[in-house]
């Protein structure tokens, strides 16, 4: 599938279950080709043509997606997790979201093996409160929300592998944005707990959802796909 449209799913879904023409649903995907996804603010940046041809030139996709945050980048060696809830009252309890979702992950990674914490390292790409540290020093999965009127989505990037390819990329879009970056806070699971891969990492997610709640992963439909097809050209860098 093509990033762009591969981005745009999540938007898709996120409207068609407000609507009431999907059921809640979760989503649970692997990036077909490395991107570079940034945020609204970053194409407002002086240096924004400049990490756009960075990102290209290490072989990255130039992404923008809908919502803010800072640039983030991933390769096939990541998760993209997103959950799409139909709620009425879906401007309440963001925080509360934000909570239970990030103990999820780091509890998946603590069994994994892995000491997950929950919480910002210094000077870690596209900072957040509800990232999912190791050891606290290193961000290995980044979480986001977005809000409509009658639904929310709920979005983690869990990055299992490529770290190092991470560290490079990353360092040359944040220095042309102007913005702060430890590039030693970049890491991935496989980088704490070596023995583990793309496929243990999903089943134990997975996993965790079927245990919590009633959210399933579906196929997408020809209407969702079309849908994000559409919108997809809202992505382009």
């Amino acid at each position: 599938m093509d990033p762009a449209v591969e981005l745009a799913v999540a938007r898709a879904l996120l409207q068609r279950v407000s609507r009431g023409e999907l059921p809640d649903t979760l989503r649970v995907s692997r990036p077909s080709r490395p991107v570079v996804v940034f945020g609204r603010r970053d194409t407002r940046q002086p240096g924004w043509s400049d990490a756009v041809r960075r990102a290209r030139e290490a072989g990255f996709e130039p992404l923008v997606r809908a919502v803010g945050g800072r640039a983030v980048a991933y390769t096939q060696s990541a998760l993209v997790i997103d959950a799409v809830v139909h709620a009425p009252d879906s401007a309440v309890g963001m925080d509360e979201r934000f909570r239970v979702f990030g103990d999820l992950y780091a509890d998946v990674l603590r069994d994994l093996g892995v000491d997950a914490r929950v919480g910002s390292v210094p000077g870690e790409y596209c900072p957040g409160a509800q990232s999912v540290n190791a050891r606290g020093v290193v961000k290995l999965v980044g979480t986001a929300q977005r809000v409509v009127r009658d639904a929310w989505l709920f979005s983690a990037l869990v990055i299992v592998a490529d770290e190092q390819v991470l560290r490079r990329v990353l360092a040359g879009v944040y220095e042309s944005l102007d913005q702060p970056l430890d590039v030693a806070a970049v890491s991935s699971v496989t980088a704490e707990v070596p023995t583990l891969d793309l496929e243990r990492v999903e089943g134990a997610i997975l996993a965790a959802y079927a245990a919590t709640g009633p959210l399933q992963p579906s196929e997408l439909d020809a209407s969702t796909l079309e849908l994000a097809h559409r919108m997809a050209a809202d992505h382009s860098a």
